[in-house]
């Protein structure tokens, strides 16, 4: 997408978060608190694309930088949902337009690099993690989830993003929520074209454990 073009879309967005005010949080106990609504996300760090050692690009939002924490991370659950603190209120948040393999479902078999993803993610957000959470147009799901973009504070990683560029997510856009669909599906054109991770073990993210 053209810078301008994302300029412009981020512009209007912001916008639109500062007419709403805040972003809904969504906790275990069905209580509720207010975050920053903040949305457009900075830079993020290296890494490895998991294949030959080479260095991956990092996932980068263009005109962003040094967002503000929201909440702390208390724990990973698995590839694409964690438990966080948010204003001393403990909630449960979904990460936005992504899905990576199910490793601890109770009604669900585990799948296919569902335990890599997982194992990740804890690698990303460890306990004591300050981060920034950025809603889209929906807060929550129907299973009361704070439904969020996760920026990592210390370097501004987007990890919604960074899962998907190293092969531990797909794509899964549930509208309205659908403002980085189009990154996020370049994202992930590149690594099943590059047989990433789950791309080249499994075939996508949603494969049973043999």
């Amino acid at each position: 997408m053209p810078r301008a073009v994302l300029r412009l879309l981020t512009s209007l967005l912001v916008l639109s978060a500062a007419c709403s005010g805040s972003a809904d949080t969504a906790t275990d106990a069905n209580s509720t608190d207010d975050t920053s609504a903040t949305l457009s996300l900075a830079p993020t760090s290296t890494g490895d694309d998991g294949n030959d050692g080479a260095p991956t690009p990092p996932a980068t939002l263009p005109d962003q930088a040094d967002l503000e924490p929201n909440a702390i991370v208390e724990r990973v659950v698995d590839g694409d949902t964690i438990i966080v603190e948010i204003h001393n209120t403990r909630g449960r948040v979904r990460l936005l337009g992504i899905d990576t393999p199910e490793s601890v479902a109770e009604n669900r078999p585990d799948q296919c690099y569902g335990a890599e993803s997982s194992e990740y993610l804890r690698g990303l957000l460890p306990e004591g993690t300050e981060v920034t959470l950025i809603r889209d147009v929906q807060a929550r799901d129907r299973y009361d989830r704070l439904l969020a973009y996760v920026v990592r504070t210390q370097d501004q990683l987007f990890v919604n993003l960074d899962l998907l560029e190293r092969g531990f997510a797909g794509v899964l856009i549930y509208e309205p929520n659908s403002y980085y669909r189009n990154l996020f599906e370049d994202a992930e054109d590149a690594a099943v074209d590059g047989g990433i991770r789950l791309w080249s073990a499994c075939g996508g993210p949603d494969v049973p454990l043999d």
